[in-house]
């Protein structure tokens, strides 16, 4: 007969250690020091309604890649906020991003909505951008580490690659 306790240890050690709640997303997504080791920009802001919020970047430069005004905040359950480079002025706005935050029975959904786009460049750069960053996060709270490379320069090789071909 198997003997059920290593199995059972396997679970204690490895998968209820990294059981991700609301709470533990809304905080990876909130925090600074978590969003730089998983998006390689800090998002810096007091995540109140009406309140600013900044993605900067990591290298000591103080520089923002990203600025906008947080539009909802709901912990744990949803974030809005306006989303845009700090010289954009787009005919129609800045874009939107949401992240609504479901728990469903064992596991939590993370859906990210990002809307008003400018064109169709934009569309192709946050299609390839927001699964790279997600994959970083999930593997953060799920492990405890990010990814052994950042996942959206795979994105950026291809796109060389693409190019390159392209030139022949």
């Amino acid at each position: 007969m198997p003997n059920p306790v290593p199995i059972h240890a396997i679970q204690e050690r490895w998968i209820d250690k990294f059981h991700a709640t609301p709470d533990a997303v809304w905080h990876a997504l909130t925090d600074p020091d978590l969003t730089a080791q998983y998006w390689a920009h800090s998002n810096v802001s007091d995540w109140q309604p009406g309140s600013s919020w900044e993605h900067r970047r990591t290298d000591g430069s103080g520089i923002a890649d990203v600025v906008g005004t947080v539009v909802e905040a709901q912990p744990p359950r949803r974030l809005t906020m306006t989303f845009a480079a700090p010289d954009e002025r787009g005919p129609g706005g800045p874009s939107r991003v949401t992240f609504d935050i479901e728990h469903y029975e064992e596991i939590v959904r993370l859906t990210v909505t990002h809307e008003n786009l400018a064109d169709a460049q934009a569309h192709l750069e946050v299609s390839a951008g927001w699964p790279a960053v997600m994959a970083n996060l999930k593997s953060l709270l799920e492990t405890g580490h990010v990814l052994p490379q950042a996942p959206w320069e795979m994105h950026a090789d291809l796109r060389a690659a693409s190019m390159a071909g392209e030139d022949r």
